[in-house]
This record gives structure tokens, sequence and C-alpha cells, in this order.
């Protein structure tokens, strides 16, 4: 019975991590959608490259630094229960190469290829697992003090500070070091609009993303006895008022449209488990709202050219969704309980200054030692990758 249950979960986080590492399609889509048609190749590969990148440093490193796990000893124990533990590491991997996945999206087409893998090894292997292991995994007493402070630990059950704020606020040091695309923003004060090159992609992109969301969610249970249908449907509920607050808002722009619901479920992530679901539809509406005001204000008057809006869909509405499960989970508003919001609010400040520190520190080492720009030709060109035609006869070409 007991290799059954192990059997069982072990399959179950399975799909999870399937789930969400079809997300990572998704994460391409958007922003193939979103860039100009000579960054499309370009925005493909960087994010296949980023989760193999993701993959080896995770396993070698970043695992080790969040959870205390040797691959290298302890084996037996690692292979055993049908493989759970290993199968763990690959599910809380495809969170961890969320990150760099996010940061993708701010520094699109004008960042060089190699300097932003030498980012995601640093980031992947030590910052974001950093705070990984303090929130998730009790390190260094924060928690613990928590808990005797305020009588609860912070709670983020599915990664709306772990992942979303973390990769949102990693990504604003970024795009400041590298500065906007050439052309988008004049001398005089006009704005040169860069169109997204594909609303279908940017769609299609939106919906991998919304369905993978469920398994993102839902599988951070990750055992079936603590599977929860409230985490489904407040994702539901999240996901639809994101969409119909950045859709009345956004006055039916198809950019804001699909993206509400991403906003919704970055929001709903921590709190899902908790909530009413009037609950997770007001804080997914909430998010909705955030992304289209303050995506309007970095492109528009402050000039930050964050290609697709990460540091306003992860970065802030990661943090709203933090801060929001210490009000909305709370039983005087439906919830379940177990949360405050001083707890919530101090860890939210917290991953924020650990993401703006690291992004600073390794972004603007690169910059200084490596350079993160595209050269002028490159740039008005499209990439710093080389295809190479490969052709089986002289009379057949590939499609590219």
């Amino acid at each position: 019975m007991e290799a059954y249950k192990w059997s069982s979960d072990t399959l179950f986080i399975l799909i999870g991590a399937v789930m969400v590492l079809a997300m990572h399609a998704g994460f391409a889509f958007l922003e193939l959608g979103t860039v100009r048609k000579k960054n499309q190749v370009n925005a493909l590969v960087k994010i296949l490259s980023d989760f193999a990148v993701s993959t080896i440093v995770y396993f070698f490193i970043g695992y080790s630094v969040a959870y205390g796990v040797n691959f290298f000893a302890g084996a037996e124990t690692l292979m055993e229960k049908s493989g759970y533990e290993l199968t763990k590491f690959f599910f809380l991997l495809t969170f961890a190469a969320a990150v760099p996945a996010i940061i993708s999206g701010g520094i699109a087409e004008r960042a060089k290829f190699h300097p932003q893998l030498i980012a995601t090894f640093l980031l992947v292997g030590l910052v974001y697992p950093f705070f990984e292991g303090i929130a998730w995994n009790q390190h260094f007493g924060i928690q613990a003090w928590l808990k005797a402070s305020f009588g609860v630990e912070f709670h983020d059950f599915a990664g709306s500070v772990v992942v979303h704020a973390m990769g949102g606020w990693l990504a604003l040091p970024a795009v400041l070091l590298l500065g906007a695309r050439r052309g988008r923003y004049g001398n005089d004060g006009q704005i040169s609009a860069h169109p997204p090159s594909s609303i279908p992609f940017l769609a299609l992109g939106a919906w991998i993303l919304t369905v993978g969301w469920f398994g993102f969610n839902v599988m951070s249970a990750q055992t079936l006895e603590k599977i929860s249908g409230l985490v489904a449907i407040n994702s539901l509920m999240a996901m639809a008022g994101g969409t119909l607050a950045a859709l009345w808002l956004g006055r039916n722009d198809p950019g804001f449209a699909h993206n509400g619901p991403l906003a919704g479920l970055v929001a709903v992530c921590a709190g899902s488990d908790i909530m009413h679901p009037i609950g997770a539809l007001a804080v997914g509406a909430g998010a909705g709202v955030m992304f289209v005001v303050m995506f309007t204000l970095t492109q528009n008057r402050w000039k930050i050219d964050d290609v697709l809006g990460v540091w306003p869909l992860h970065g802030l509405c990661g943090a709203w969704g933090g801060i929001a499960a210490g009000i909305f989970g709370l039983k005087a508003l439906g919830g379940a309980g177990g949360v405050a919001f001083l707890p919530q609010l101090i860890m939210t400040i917290l991953a924020i200054g650990i993401a703006l520190a690291g992004g600073f520190v390794i972004y603007g080492a690169l910059k200084i030692i490596v350079g993160l720009r595209l050269d002028p030709e490159q740039e008005f060109n499209g990439a710093d990758l080389t295809i190479h035609k490969i052709t089986a006869t002289p009379e057949r070409e590939p499609s590219w």
C-alpha cells in the first residue's frame, strides 16, 4: 500500500511538472507574438536555451541551495519511493526555470544572447534558490521568527512571490541597465509604437500559459492527499477577473485582454488554497487593473522599455498576490485563515530587496565585463544568432 501511495504521488507531481514544462512554450509564443518579426527566431531559441541551462544549474547547484539535497550522496534514498524525490526536483525545476523565461520578455529585442545565459546560470543557481529556501524550506529562521512574532508564517502556496515577484523584480534591473530599444523613444518625446508582430501567436502563448497554470497551482500540493479543488476554482475565478478587468480598462485591446488572465493567475498563486472564490475574483480583477495601469505608465510616461511588461505583470502582480493572501485569506473575508497581513508584507518586501540586489549585481557586472546589449547593426538586423541553412538537396532549403 505504501508503494502504491508513492507511485500515485509520483505520477501526480510528474503530470504537474509536464504541465508547467508546457508553459514554457507559452512564454515562448507570448514573446514571439509580441516582438517584431526579425526577432522571433531569437526569442524561441532563447527560451529553450534558458530552460536547458536552468536544468543543469538547478540540478547541480540550485536545488541544493534551496533544499539541501545532494544528488551525489544517498542515491538509494533519492531513487526509492518510485523516484518521487527526483520527480519533485523536476517539478520545482520548472518553477525555477520560469524566472529567466520571465526576464526574457522584458529584455527582448536588444539583449545579447550569451550574457543572458550566464545570467540565467547565476540567477537559477544562486539568487532564486536563496529566497526559495527562505520561503519554502525554513532557511535562516525567518519563517520561524515570523511565526513567533505574528502567530503564522509567510504563506505562498504556488509562488506569487517566490517565482513571479522574484522574476519580475529581477527583470527590472536588466531592463533599466539595457535601456530602450533603438528608435523606441525620440529626443522630442515621441514614442514609436513597435506593435506586436502576431496577435494570434501572442494569444496562443497566453492560452498555453493559462492551461498550464492549473498544473502550476493545483499540483503545488505535491501529493494526492493534499490536492484541493478550491485551488482550481480560485485559479479559474482569478483568471476570469483579470481578463475582464484588463479588457474593460484596456478598451478591448487584444494585448491587454490576453495578458489579463495571466495577471490574475500570477496574483492568485499565493492564496489559491485559502481564499474564498469571490476573494480570488477580486484579487484577479485587481491584478488586471494593476497590469494595464502600470504597463501604460512604464511604457508611456516613465519610458521604461519593458517589452512584454514583465515587471508590471509578474513583479507587481506577484507582490500584490503575496500581500493579498494576507487579506483575502483571513476568515473575516471568507478565507480559511492561517495567514496574517504583516508576514505577507514583510516577506514580499524581502523578496523584492533580494531580487533587486541580485539583479543589479549580476546584470551590472555582465554589462561591465562582457556587455549586455547588441551592437547597432545586430539590433537593426534582429539578433546575434547565426542561422546556418542546412539543405538535403540543392533544390530544397529549410522554411526559415
